[in-house]
């Protein structure tokens, strides 16, 4: 056979997926033959190992008579941009981020995380805001960028921004006032699209103030991003320590570094002669942070212009810098990025998940990849995952 014959025979060998022949879309580059055997080069477009797979099985049933050498150019597949080989980082331009929780609503979450930001921010931390708490998104509000629309380039949203800080969420890309009926799925998914399609720049530091409780939203995440802190707000009441312990116990378990205990309403501060009471009490968090191995990063007095601020849009910190809680949120902010700027990498490798994409658990393949994965586990032997069972 001569070269031309073998191109003719080749045009029986259809891409993988197509209609067409390889010879037809021009994947065959250059053919060389030398006595009974044949090197044939190919340019294809997928990095799939399916597709060379397929070809090397059609290739050599067009052309039995020869030895068949394939050399394949492909694009390469695209490195994992994470801090670790198994775990996932879908906004790697961001150097860390820092997740805002609570064991319970109302204890003052968005505000401290507002105020964590700017005061981030005013020490010279290029800082973002995302606001994931999809069913209250007061951020839009409290720093002072409701109504404002969101300019579109290309296919992803640019965030907002006020006082330094970069600022997206869901109460800015929906009518104001509108209810989020959503299920678990709906808001992992949603909590994804906030990161991977908005145009965040280069960040220090994304604060990510997060709906209370310990569920899906977290979990969802830590699995999407390699989390470098995790922030919890409470009040001094007991009732709500309790909540906290789950909310700690969370980051544990999610192999998030903790930076701190935020003690909200931590006292009142009388308007009219500057004098603090303990209302709900106060310190009570201490303990707490002993037996979480951390530190409570501010003991924050309740305060009406903290009110005012954020129904106004004018944050403490930034309007009202002298004042006792303007400075206990600056001293917070300087101790969480003393914390960041001295621990080492971050990764999520520990809780990526077990099953491949698409593979149910409950099916068949699924109890075998369970079951092998446990077996590993239990032989004190890596199972391969990143699940951190070794």
């Amino acid at each position: 056979m001569n070269i031309e014959d073998i191109k003719k025979a080749l045009q029986s060998v259809k891409y993988p997926g197509f209609s067409k022949s390889i010879i037809d879309f021009g994947f065959v580059k250059d053919i060389k033959l030398e006595a009974d055997a044949c090197t044939i080069l190919l340019d294809i477009t997928s990095t799939a190992k399916e597709v060379e797979d397929e070809l090397k099985k059609e290739i050599p049933k067009a052309l039995p008579n020869l030895n068949i050498n394939m050399i394949f150019n492909k694009p390469k597949v695209e490195a994992q941009k994470s801090n670790s080989v198994s775990g996932q980082n879908i906004v790697p331009q961001i150097k860390n981020i820092v997740m805002v929780s609570s064991g319970k609503g109302g204890v003052g979450k968005s505000t401290t995380t507002v105020n964590l930001a700017i005061a981030s921010a005013m020490q010279g931390k290029k800082v973002g805001v995302l606001d994931a708490d999809i069913y209250g998104p007061n951020i839009p509000r409290m720093m002072g960028v409701n109504g404002q629309e969101v300019e579109v380039v290309g296919n992803k949203a640019k965030p907002l921004n006020a006082y330094g800080v970069d600022i997206m969420s869901m109460g800015v890309l929906m009518k104001e006032g509108e209810a989020v009926i959503w299920r678990g799925a709906m808001i992992m998914k949603a909590i994804q699209q906030l990161l991977r399609d908005i145009l965040w720049e280069e960040l220090d530091i994304l604060f990510i103030d997060m709906p209370p409780g310990t569920g899906d939203a977290q979990l969802t995440l830590a699995q999407s991003v390699p989390v470098s802190a995790g922030i919890n707000v409470t009040t001094p009441q007991h009732v709500a320590l309790d909540d906290s312990r789950r909310s700690l116990d969370m980051f544990q378990k999610l192999h998030i570094p903790i930076a701190g205990i935020v003690e909200n309403m931590s006292g009142f501060i009388c308007p009219s002669c500057n004098t603090e009471s303990d209302i709900f009490g106060t310190g009570t968090c201490d303990d707490l942070a002993k037996e979480y191995n951390t530190q409570v990063l501010a003991h924050l007095p309740i305060e009406p212009n903290i009110r005012k601020g954020g129904d106004s849009g004018k944050p403490i910190v930034y309007f009202e810098p002298e004042s006792i809680t303007a400075k206990r949120y600056m001293m917070a902010a300087d101790k969480l990025i003393a914390m960041l700027d001295s621990q080492g990498e971050v990764t999520n490798e520990a809780i990526q998940p077990i099953m491949p994409a698409g593979v149910s658990a409950c099916s068949t393949e699924g109890q075998k990849i369970k079951a092998e994965h446990e077996a590993k586990k239990n032989s004190g032997e890596s199972c391969g995952t990143g699940c951190g069972c070794h």
